[in-house]
């Protein structure tokens, strides 16, 4: 039996959901995975600390996200305060 053209339509846009999903989902994961590669590093590295709280402080700017922020920029600043004092470098 052939199916009707709007039964093709409806199947191929299930079809298309299910792509952009996993599309999403990917880009999400990605994502994640970069940001704990930049936290990790940064937490480890006082210059990339200080640079990495500075750009979360100017570009991150609704209340919400904010606040979910403010204990990764706790450790960031004491992170970045390990760093020897600009006269202290060879």
């Amino acid at each position: 039996m052939s199916r009707s053209i709007d039964q093709q339509i409806a199947q191929t846009q299930a079809k298309l959901a299910r792509l952009k999903s996993r599309q999403k989902a990917s880009e999400t994961r990605r994502k994640i995975i970069v940001g704990s590669v930049v936290i990790s590093n940064a937490l480890r590295e006082p210059d990339k600390a200080r640079a990495l709280a500075a750009l979360l402080r100017r570009l991150v700017t609704r209340e919400v996200d904010q606040k979910e922020l403010a204990g990764l920029l706790e450790e960031l600043d004491d992170a970045a305060a390990r760093a020897k004092p600009e006269g202290g470098r060879s």
